[in-house]
């Protein structure tokens, strides 16, 4: 099989409302952009049809594949897909955005190979975060304990992003943690292995409501920036 240009990694956990129309009109964009391509849908432990209408899009649509975890671990998802993506380029997205602005964007920046990585910004400057309040302000919260706590040095961490695959592989191998902070470690384990890692702003609108309420995933969060604490200022 032909090895694609892209490899657009989507984490999915009970997206029965939303996945079918949300990957024909990604496949849609894409075949106009001309680009190979193939769609990874990381599923991590849905409840509804979410891994049924996977499968059922995986038959008519080559391009697209679905893994399941069993069990809901967004980071694990994430890792594993972008393991196994096959792309020269490697994808992060939401299914509620399948921003293929952004990959515009990014493959401007990577392909004259003006970085490593590129993260898309929900509050940079040029952002037009229109999400609600409270997520708005979490992501600034996060990202602001991240820069104290071991010294990151941009704006975001969780949501878009692209890299050249084979610059980024050994990164992520060597990420430990699952769950919401994976995408985090993620970018400062770049950071500071001295990748070039570059924000680009986006736009954000909610399509639907959070998969996971916000409120319990806050415990997890602050142990897993804890155990991020350790790893990156004890262990190194």
């Amino acid at each position: 099989m032909k090895t694609p240009k892209l490899s657009i990694v989507i984490p999915v956990y009970n997206e029965e409302g939303i996945l079918h129309s949300a990957v024909i009109d990604l496949i849609s964009r894409l075949d106009e952009l001309g680009w190979s391509y193939e769609i990874l849908l990381a599923e991590n432990g849905s409840k509804d049809r979410t891994v049924a209408i996977g499968e059922e899009l995986s038959v008519k649509h080559p391009q697209v594949s679905i893994h399941s975890l069993g069990a809901p671990d967004y980071g694990r998802a994430l890792k594993e897909g972008i393991l196994r993506a096959r792309g020269e380029y490697v994808l992060c997205d939401e299914i509620d955005l399948c921003d293929t602005e952004f990959y515009q964007r990014a493959l401007e920046v990577l392909e004259p190979d003006q970085a490593d990585m590129v993260v898309g910004s929900k509050v940079m400057a040029g952002a037009d975060d229109r999400r609600g309040m409270l997520r708005h302000t979490a992501t600034l919260v996060i990202n602001g304990m991240l820069r104290v706590l071991v010294g990151f040095h941009g704006t975001d961490t969780h949501g878009l992003k692209a890299f050249r695959k084979e610059r980024l592989t050994g990164t992520v191998e060597r990420c430990q943690l699952t769950r919401d902070l994976f995408a985090s470690e993620f970018v400062i384990r770049a950071e500071r292995e001295g990748k070039r890692v570059t924000e680009i702003p986006i736009h954000i609108v909610e399509k639907r409501p959070p998969s996971i309420n916000l409120f319990k995933r806050v415990p997890k969060v602050l142990r897993d920036i804890s155990r991020l604490t350790y790893m990156i200022r004890v262990k190194g």
